[in-house]
């Protein structure tokens, strides 16, 4: 199961540093990302991603999920993952994993002009020892998870998309 956890801030330098600490328990194995960015909205509405530029242990089928599951939270052009009528069966099979409109729409009410979120897929998390380490940062928290089943019946959706 991985667990997609949204945290938004509204001071990009406390985003940064929250970020930062997510890549540090990643190596402290508190955290399995198959995931990981940091989205900021500018004051004109413009959404910019960073991402970091290989996380071990992400294999390919992770990294298209993610990417996937990014581009369909954030709507961000040019990911040219899937089109068309694939781009609705996605979605509706997002929409059943715990990724619904709901969420989407929460993601979105999130980022703000000015402010910054920290995005993370994980698919293992201690939890006790994660929320300890994020305490200190705050933030307004978004969580929802894709079972074993959704993230496998996603990955053949995907993968018959991109044929």
């Amino acid at each position: 199961m991985s667990e997609l956890i949204v945290i938004g801030y509204d001071d990009p330098k406390v985003a940064d540093d929250a970020y930062a600490t997510v890549q540090n328990l990643q190596k402290d194995y508190v955290v399995n990302l198959n995931g990981l960015a940091i989205v900021s909205v500018d004051a004109e509405g413009k959404t910019h991603v960073d991402t970091p530029s290989k996380i071990v242990g992400v294999s390919a089928a992770s990294g298209a999920l993610w990417g996937t599951v990014f581009g369909l939270l954030f709507l961000v052009p040019g990911l040219g993952l899937v089109a068309g009528a694939a781009m609705g069966g996605l979605l509706g099979k997002l929409g059943k994993s715990g990724i619904d409109e709901q969420f989407r729409n929460q993601v979105q009410a999130l980022l703000k002009p000015g402010s910054t979120a920290v995005v993370i897929m994980a698919s293992k998390i201690t939890e006790d020892k994660f929320a300890a380490a994020m305490q200190p940062y705050g933030g307004t928290l978004l969580k929802t998870s894709l079972n074993d089943e959704d993230e496998k019946e996603l990955a053949e959706h995907l993968a018959g998309a991109q044929s």
